[in-house]
């Protein structure tokens, strides 16, 4: 919905520098741009196209950059992880990447199937004024529309559908064959398993943090519906509740939205590629500003894999950071990034296990660096 590779977020040069690799930054077409689906109109997978696009050109031309087509690793975090995930379940993109680090996944945000997609860009063209008669005349309506009234639309049509404690997009990669979150997580492990592409998966200790951070208190009755909603057990929220003392009613549905939206079906996907046949990494970034507000939350991660920390120095959620440990903790992920990136082994400086169902190794990254097994208890809390 949101975000650019030209973004100083994403400025790739110190991984290129400190890496020996060359770093190509995407841009894809968001929003109702990238993925309005309506029959005759456009097909809901304009933004994957543009991605399928860029790695096409990179096969094409990154030799004459110094780079190798046949060592392709693409790195996506939230949205971008999602459409990695696209990816690796599409048989077009075969042969375009050989490994792939997926950041802070919504992997349980499955593609939008055609019937729901029509269903939101009909309304869509509701708001706008739109006469739908005829699929040429949408078209060049629509192209004579200045993009702030579009975006002003998708905004609009994303209020509209917003529930509580979840994460709806009226906007996104439209595949019918992928459009649940099991079969979503199947097919893009199969996709890595058949390819032999290796994946480094991992997410924040907080996703959900960051949207929540400044509310004081939820109405009880609409939390407790939600947890018995989502988990189907009267004691879960007692249970989350014991597992951060003195946790309020905002952190408890946090904590909940972070497992059953990132954390759970991360580790889902990372289970069925070690099934398939490949490998993969897990992490958790658990590492936050002390007292900071907003905790390890969504994208606190990024400027610590680009090393970037100079550029994000105003950015809210790294308020009151140590400099020397937050640089420090940066040149720990580069590391095991590059590593990955160059050998596929992103435990070349601090040992790193790949991820067993029977061992659950994740590395942590944290005040103090590690890999440990069934880190918080996964297995328990899977099972709530």
């Amino acid at each position: 919905m949101t975000g650019a590779g030209s973004l100083d977020w994403y400025d790739g040069a110190k991984l290129s520098k400190e890496g020996n690799i060359v770093t190509v930054g995407v841009n894809s077409r968001l929003g109702v741009f990238g993925f309005l689906h309506y029959p005759g109109v456009s097909d809901g997978t304009m933004g994957i196209t543009d991605i399928l696009t860029a790695l096409k050109w990179v096969q094409d031309h990154i030799a004459c950059f110094g780079g190798d087509p046949d060592q392709v690793t693409v790195m996506g975090q939230s949205s971008g992880a999602h459409e990695i995930m696209c990816l690796l379940a599409m048989p077009e993109a075969r042969g375009l990447f050989q490994r792939a680090i997926l950041q802070s996944a919504p992997a349980s945000l499955a593609p939008l199937s055609e019937a729901k997609a029509f269903e939101y860009g009909k309304r869509s063209l509701d708001i706008l004024n739109v006469d739908q008669r005829n699929p040429q005349e949408i078209i060049t309506q629509l192209n004579t529309m200045p993009p702030a009234q579009l975006i002003h639309a998708m905004g609009k049509l994303a209020q509209e559908i917003a529930r509580f404690a979840q994460i709806d997009l009226p906007f996104m990669p439209v595949f019918d064959s992928l459009s649940t979150p099991d079969r979503f997580i199947e097919m893009a492990a199969k996709g890595a398993g058949e390819a032999g592409i290796d994946l480094i998966i991992g997410t924040n200790r907080e996703e959900a943090h960051a949207h929540f951070w400044n509310v004081k208190a939820f109405d009880p009755a609409l939390v407790n519906k939600h947890f018995l909603a989502l988990t189907g057990k009267e004691d879960a929220i007692e249970r989350y509740r014991g597992r951060r003392p003195g946790s309020t009613n905002v952190e408890a549905i946090s904590d909940l939205m972070t497992d059953y939206a990132f954390r759970f079906p991360s580790l889902r996907l990372a289970e069925a590629t070690h099934q398939a046949g490949s490998r993969a990494w897990v992490y958790q970034f658990d590492w936050a500003p002390p007292g900071s507000p907003f905790k390890a939350s969504h994208g606190i991660e990024v400027p610590f894999v680009f090393g970037n920390l100079e550029a994000c120095s105003n950015a809210p959620i790294l308020q009151g950071a140590d400099p020397e440990v937050a640089a420090d903790l940066s040149v720990a992920m580069r590391r095991a990034w590059i590593g990955f990136i160059r050998t596929g082994d992103p435990g070349v400086s601090i040992p790193w296990p790949s991820y067993e169902p029977n061992q659950r190794q994740t590395m942590r990254y944290a005040s103090v660096i590690g890999a440990a097994g069934d880190l918080a208890g996964i297995n328990r809390f899977q099972s709530i």
